[in-house]
């Protein structure tokens, strides 16, 4: 289902071509060093040297010798994807005596802008320009990621009729099994005998079973982090329809699974020294008769009750037994994902994950890190004086919130009654895709916050595997 063998990066040198990175602040200077033929062959070409800027760089003969980056200020991974798809067919080794953009960074950042969602179309036998890492520099931890990313885009871009709940269940069981982790399903009925009610309700209305995919791996006596993924492999509002136009883009709503599952297998690929669980709630909101209705009250797996206010606020409720059974064994760190509600994108757009958390130093980190590799998050608060927005006059909860405002906060409020006594949660409410094509970030499904989840586990739990 998903690409496993990345070849748009190397470590064997072989024939390569120089990728000569230059810093902004000094671009005029480093180009004034260069051969007069190059020099001449930018002047022609009315080269101007900003940011993100690339040029190819002719020898005496007319051959191509060398390209040019120029590095933004300050530099980023993403300079690099922008160069690639300016650059021609061949093998590029950065030449970077600066050190301006990480060796492993720039081969991930080559890797990203590679990608393409082939499955529906006629193959072609493509072919890519390669970029040479010197070993040890990266590269390893490089591909994993890369991995991650197209396993997660992938199963976003996937449309539902080819990508349901056990279609979901089979390609994220597949990839933990290659790494050796438990794999166990909850379908359909038996979700009733194993107490998780929620997630029974809002699936019994479609003829693809609900079910709760379990993965495990990792040292029973390493510390404890589980992540949480919303798995809606469609979403057309149940009995409160969606319109046709907000349902378009419903195949990306189970995009909070994609990204917990890229981000368990780049942390199974690294070998990080944690016990992992992925949990992943994997359901279709459809309509039916044995729909749930609006006005309905569900139990949950924690024992609350929930009123239906509006069928289309499902996410939480297949998050809410999810995140109860992730509890039961105390996890030092808990982290869950869903593309959950349109105000986070009204608040923050589609690019900028909105970050919740009941540990400010956790927040803290993730946004630390997030800025410093250009992966950004935003936190908002778990502001609680909007708990009344969420209160029913016949059930503990209601689903929806009661007033048009702060929609996202009354989410993550509903997500903070099935957490227990969980000390360091972490709840992401993304857009799970690109809406438009950014260098190394092409149109379609993304694993968004993936780099920047992946450093914290990697800083708290061991280097990875170089």
């Amino acid at each position: 289902m998903y690409k496993t063998a990345l070849d748009c990066f190397s470590t064997e040198s072989g024939d390569s071509r120089r990728l000569i990175v230059v810093a902004l602040a000094n671009a005029k200077e480093r180009i004034a060093e260069f051969p007069a033929e190059a020099r001449r062959w930018l002047e022609v070409t009315n080269f101007k040297p900003k940011a993100g800027a690339t040029a190819i760089l002719p020898n005496a003969r007319g051959d191509i010798e060398a390209a040019l980056i120029v590095a933004s200020d300050p530099p980023e991974l993403w300079d690099i994807a922008a160069a690639r798809s300016a650059l021609p067919l061949g093998a590029w080794m950065l030449d970077d005596p600066a050190g301006l953009i990480d060796q492993g960074e720039a081969a991930l950042a080559w890797a990203m802008g590679a990608y393409v969602f082939e499955r529906y179309k006629r193959s072609e036998d493509r072919k890519d320009p390669v970029l040479v890492t010197a070993s040890g520099s990266g590269a390893e931890r490089a591909r994993a990621l890369a991995e991650a990313f197209y396993l997660g885009r992938d199963l976003i871009n996937t449309p539902a009729l080819d990508l349901g709940p056990a279609e979901l269940a089979a390609a994220v069981g597949d990839m933990a099994r290659g790494h050796g982790a438990e794999v166990r399903e909850i379908v359909g009925e038996a979700l009733i005998a194993e107490n998780f009610p929620a997630i029974h309700t809002v699936g019994m209305g479609s003829p693809r079973e609900p079910r709760l995919i379990d993965i495990v791996w990792g040292n029973a006596d390493a510390p404890k982090v589980t992540l949480v993924g919303k798995g809606v492999c469609f979403d057309t509002g149940g009995l409160d329809l969606k319109p046709s136009r907000a349902m378009a883009m419903m195949k990306k709503d189970m995009g909070g699974a994609a990204a917990m599952a890229a981000l368990a297998h780049a942390v199974m690929s690294s070998g990080l020294n944690l016990r992992l669980r992925l949990l992943i709630p994997a359901v279709e909101n459809s309509v039916s008769g044995a729909s749930f209705r609006p006005g309905d009250v569900i139990k949950t797996r924690a024992g609350k009750t929930v009123e239906i206010g509006n069928t289309d606020a499902e996410g939480r409720l297949v998050l809410a037994d999810a995140l109860d059974l992730a509890t039961e064994e105390d996890p030092e760190l808990l982290i869950d994902a869903a593309t959950l509600t349109g105000a986070a994108r009204v608040a923050l757009g589609p690019e900028l994950p909105v970050l919740f958390s009941n540990d400010d130093h956790l927040a803290h980190e993730l946004m630390s890190i997030g800025g410093e590799i250009h992966d950004p998050l935003w936190a908002l608060p778990l502001h609680a004086s909007y708990k009344r927005y969420i209160k029913s006059s016949i059930a503990d909860l209601n689903n929806s919130g009661s007033k048009p405002f702060a929609g996202a906060i009354t989410a993550a409020l509903f997500l903070k009654n099935f957490i227990g006594t969980t000390k360091s949660w972490a709840h992401l409410d993304i857009y799970g895709f690109n809406d438009e094509a950014r260098p190394g970030r092409p149109a379609g499904g993304e694993a968004i916050a993936l780099r920047s989840l992946f450093a914290l586990l990697e800083r708290r739990y061991g280097s990875a595997r170089r």
